[in-house]
């Protein structure tokens, strides 16, 4: 709304009342107040009632929406600052903080405010940076497809990806990503199926497309009859993606970037992994027999989820071994 607006006053609202009964339109009132027409339409139209527009009705209906709006907070409290402070200790990105806090009629705590917020307690020498994902790097405000690591050539928005897949009911839709080795030395391409939970590991030497895409090749061909999609981010060691999907005959989506919650149970994965490969590790000091030998391992946990089942034992009920 512009600074330079003011609310009608009740007077105005008489007025209005008076001149509407003799007969005037809305744009020669607004001219007899030397208010702008569309604020004489918008106070008819939101304040109007079964039998027209009443002044005193009006002015009653203004007052009650003006006790509302006041009743929200306009600025941070300092028991909000420390809910925004502990979901992003929690791991709460900034957008789903925001988002939360709309639920709840917080409007005031923006994305963009929180970033700032972390931005700020950063060059006081805070720590919360080291809570966001991207660990206080620029955000991507755009968004969009195109956004991320490069643009990837045909790349196919998550958006397009069956209704299906987001049920985590059936076997076969999968999530990849790549787990990167100190000074990017090799990488361990990660997959996991969305229902069974089951992960596939296998380590490359580089993290190119052409290596990153044979590694999805031999880890899924064996399985092609259980591959219906294949969900990634946007780095370019995917952009292999058409003759990947086309050889599986699947359907190869991306998610939205910086979006990793689309893909959470691969990063979550992921963090699986990393104890036993912690940040830091030289993957051209591991040997492939020890990355199956990890993937054996969480393969054979059951998990709650799964009603105390191994993924294992839940992928191959589907796919005997």
């Amino acid at each position: 709304m512009p600074s330079s607006y003011h609310h009608l006053t009740h007077e105005e609202s008489c007025q209005i009342y008076a001149l509407r009964k003799s007969g005037l339109s809305d744009p020669a009132i607004a001219r007899q107040l030397g208010r702008d027409r569309t604020t004489i339409w918008r106070e008819v139209r939101r304040n109007s009632g079964g039998r027209g527009y009443r002044h005193k009705q009006a002015h009653g209906k203004a007052s009650a929406r003006r006790s509302a709006a006041s009743s929200v907070p306009r600025k941070m409290t300092p028991e909000l600052w420390r809910t925004v402070e502990d979901r992003l200790v929690e791991g709460w990105s900034p957008e789903q903080i925001a988002g939360r806090l709309r639920t709840q009629g917080v409007t005031m705590a923006g994305r963009q405010w929180i970033y700032r917020h972390v931005r700020a307690d950063r060059e006081a020498g805070g720590t919360l940076y080291r809570c966001l994902r991207r660990r206080g790097k620029k955000p991507n405000w755009k968004g969009g497809r195109h956004a991320g690591r490069g643009h990837i050539p045909g790349r196919v928005d998550i958006s397009e990806r069956p209704a299906v897949v987001d049920a985590k009911e059936r076997v076969g839709d999968w999530e990849v990503d790549t787990i990167i080795g100190k000074g990017h030395s090799g990488a361990v391409v990660s997959l996991v199926d969305r229902a069974s939970k089951y992960t596939l590991l296998e380590r490359v030497g580089r993290k190119t497309a052409a290596s990153v895409g044979t590694a999805l090749l031999s880890m899924l061909l064996p399985l092609c009859a259980l591959v219906h999609t294949i969900t990634a981010d946007n780095g370019k060691e995917f952009a292999g993606h058409a003759w990947v999907g086309k050889a599986l005959g699947a359907g190869f989506f991306f998610a939205t970037p910086y979006h990793s919650w689309e893909r959470g149970l691969n990063e979550h994965t992921n963090g699986l992994v990393r104890e036993y490969f912690p940040k830091g590790t030289d993957f051209r000091q591991i040997t492939n027999t020890q990355v199956k030998a990890v993937q054996d391992r969480l393969n054979a946990r059951p998990g709650k989820v799964l009603g105390y089942r191994t993924p294992a034992e839940v992928f191959h009920h589907t796919h005997p071994p």
